[in-house]
């Protein structure tokens, strides 16, 4: 398993993505081997659970400020790193990589091993840019995207529509397609009462204020713009509403000259970065989550919420409405619309018993449905099928040429 995120790691989903999976995979009896950099601590060598093995790879200092070289310089060492690991532990059976970051040394160790080579697709650059590539740099990622997409036997995205994303960007064959949702557990939420975390509310709020909640990357591409532009119409009818916006990025600062502008900026408080102890605990104490996203290619912090027992308010956009059904596990607004936004907001916190009902459905939805479990022992039964093609494969039996995989 190759990730750029691993905790304590962490920029935005990807990284807790990987280590529920990998935690999952190796309870199914799956010996999961995974290297990932060293950016922000954590031990060198980890064992989390049996079957499980972290390498986090220290980075030389030197980075040169540019994304590319940078990115380029860590996947040198990433691999050399993979190389000797492998060397003392013994031979793998395939490589599972995540994303772009991962892109040089995943394609470089599946040639070096003659190794099957899976990747996840979290999102695109050029999704994220609503199909554009605006910069040399998005041209840039876009190409090695393209890349990695190519060499892989097969391609896991988290949600239809990123399927679909992959089919009309790279020309991907539905064939080579596999469409595997996100996870989360309970288990964070389980022993946390509102009634004991009193105390710990009015750190954010009074008593008699309702939260409208946030947590994730304060990017353009989240909608953050979006939820400030629609909270005078929001306060208009819960006038003692508090917009709590948890995380950091570069929009932070834009956000809080917007709400100085429209006179509502003692109305928000920006939390910057949040441990996630702290995290579970603003879902549970929270009135509304609200995840108004311009590109959401999965919303697996929809279903953060969701296995908290808050309500949910998203944009429905993306993988965001096949994780959210509308008036029965939360409410869809229509993208980038502050109007559309203000009204769900409001329908939430004015309605507590129709807010209830659909926080019970989802729970139990996601306890059913998007459990890593279940998860695993789909992508398990993906491994197997590639080990099982490989077996036939001359590519994997040192023949000169790959087969196509499509």
């Amino acid at each position: 398993m190759l990730s750029a995120e691993y905790p304590p790691n962490m920029v935005g989903g990807l990284g807790k993505h990987v280590e529920s999976l990998s935690l999952a995979l190796a309870a199914l009896g799956i010996e999961v081997v995974l290297v990932t950099p060293r950016d922000r601590g954590g031990v060198p060598e980890e064992h989390p659970a049996d079957n499980l093995t972290v390498y986090r790879i220290e980075i030389s200092p030197g980075r040169t400020g540019s994304l590319l070289s940078d990115t380029k310089a860590m996947n040198d060492e990433l691999m050399q790193a993979a190389i000797e690991i492998v060397a003392r532990t013994g031979s793998v059976t395939l490589i599972h990589a995540h994303d772009w970051l991962v892109a040089s040394v995943a394609v470089g160790l599946k040639y070096l091993w003659r190794t099957p080579l899976l990747v996840t697709i979290h999102a695109t650059e050029r999704g994220r840019y609503q199909g554009e590539l605006p910069s040399e740099l998005s041209r840039e990622i876009n190409k090695i995207e393209a890349g990695l997409i190519d060499e892989a036997w097969r391609v896991i995205v988290t949600s239809y529509f990123m399927a679909h994303e992959l089919v009309a960007f790279f020309g991907v064959s539905n064939d080579k397609l596999d469409v595997v949702p996100n996870a989360v557990t309970t288990s964070p939420y389980d022993n946390l009462r509102r009634e004991d975390l009193v105390d710990f509310r009015r750190q954010f709020a009074a008593d008699d204020e309702s939260i409208v909640f946030y947590v994730g990357r304060v990017v353009y591409e989240k909608g953050l713009q979006v939820l400030v532009a629609a909270a005078p119409q929001i306060l208009t009818y819960v006038p003692k509403a508090k917009f709590v916006i948890a995380g950091r990025g570069p929009m932070a600062d834009e956000l809080r000259l917007q709400a100085e502008r429209l006179g509502i900026g003692q109305r928000f408080y920006f939390t910057g970065y949040i441990a996630d102890e702290d995290r579970d605990k603003l879902f549970v104490v929270s009135d509304v989550a609200t995840f108004p996203s311009i590109y959401e290619p999965f919303g697996i912090v929809a279903l953060e919420a969701m296995a908290a027992r808050v309500p949910v308010v998203v944009s429905a956009v993306g993988g965001l409405t096949e994780v959210v059904e509308n008036h029965v596990t939360g409410i869809l607004a229509v993208p980038n619309n502050p109007d559309s936004l203000a009204w769900a907001v409001v329908h939430t916190l004015s309605r507590p018993d129709w807010s209830a009902a659909r926080v019970e459905n989802a729970y139990r939805r996601v306890c059913e449905q998007f459990n890593w479990q279940r998860v695993a022992e789909q992508k398990t039964g993906i491994y197997e099928r590639i080990a099982e093609e490989c077996k036939t494969n001359t590519w994997c039996q040192g023949g000169a040429e790959e087969e196509s995989h499509e």
